[in-house]
């Protein structure tokens, strides 16, 4: 995976000036545009599609102080107007192009990105493969903002609007694995980026031949095999480490690569207080 994530960097590099065909040259390599994505946004902190914005504009920025035309410059990087592209610009840089052109700067250099993988042995995952036929996961959904790190409050919000007979009764409909409540995040952006919508869904998993109550939401769950990573700890900073880790240490050792689908925590015990917990972590796999 590492050595992929770098060939992605040397394309970016040499597309800078032109469209970026990222599922083909993913296929060529015998990935995913999908899992490129989401390995590339968990390995160096920011989305894919940020990377290539700020390193266009780390070059533009060059041929902004040479005088170039604004307009072919901006058309030369992909933008169909000079106020996109200042937009662009100014986001990256802090300044306008015309505030560099006049003072020199200042300007806030993307350096091109090298990915290597360093072992040191300090992370032991307790991981299974499980082959599970489709199922479907049923509840209340709603959507919310990405959040990595910490509590997220709208999910916080959305789970404490339940009564708690509704969640004796999600219980009572569940009939398959994973097991009891669970934590579901469906439809988010392959960049992984922070403050992008996902659907969160807080419910259970059912066979797929179970009926389901009409005023519940429905996410599917396709046949496939699933990575299920069991975490023990302070909650949720163990779950969220874990799931960095699975970017960093577990798919560039393994052979297995993400497929679209659903995330699902299952949280097999916890303290009353939910400061601890143990949990697994479901992320759908397939053979890479």
């Amino acid at each position: 995976m590492i050595a992929i994530l770098n060939r992605v960097v040397e394309f970016v590099e040499q597309h800078l000036d032109d469209d970026l065909d990222l599922a083909d040259l993913a296929g060529s390599l015998g990935t995913t545009e999908y899992h490129v994505r989401r390995m590339f946004s968990s390995l160096a902190g920011m989305p894919l599609s940020e990377y290539v914005r700020r390193r266009r504009m780390t070059v533009a920025a060059a041929d902004v102080l040479d005088g170039d035309d604004l307009l072919d410059i901006a058309v030369r990087y992909g933008y169909g107007s000079t106020e996109a592209f200042n937009r662009a610009f100014r986001a990256v840089h802090g300044v306008s192009p015309a505030d560099v052109r006049r003072d020199g700067g200042p300007l806030r250099t993307q350096p091109q990105l090298r990915f290597r993988l360093t072992v040191e042995g300090n992370t032991t995952m307790d991981t299974r493969i499980a082959d599970r036929p489709a199922f479907r996961l049923i509840g209340h959904s709603a959507r919310v903002p990405l959040i990595h790190e910490g509590v997220n409050p709208h999910i916080q919000a959305h789970i404490a609007s339940l009564p708690m007979s509704e969640h004796a009764r999600l219980k009572d409909l569940g009939d398959t694995e994973p097991a009891g409540l669970l934590q579901v995040s469906a439809d988010v952006d392959p960049d992984y980026t922070e403050g992008s919508e996902l659907t969160y869904l807080h419910g259970v998993a059912v066979s797929a031949a179970s009926p389901v109550p009409d005023d519940l939401d429905v996410i599917p769950a396709e046949e496939g095999a699933w990575a299920v990573f069991r975490i023990s700890g302070e909650y949720p900073a163990a779950l969220q480490a874990t799931w960095a880790a699975t970017a960093s240490d577990w798919f560039p050792s393994n052979p297995w690569r993400l497929r679209p689908g659903p995330s699902i925590v299952a949280v097999l015990d916890r303290a009353p207080d939910f400061s601890t917990a143990t949990c697994e972590l479901w992320l759908p796999v397939e053979r890479a």
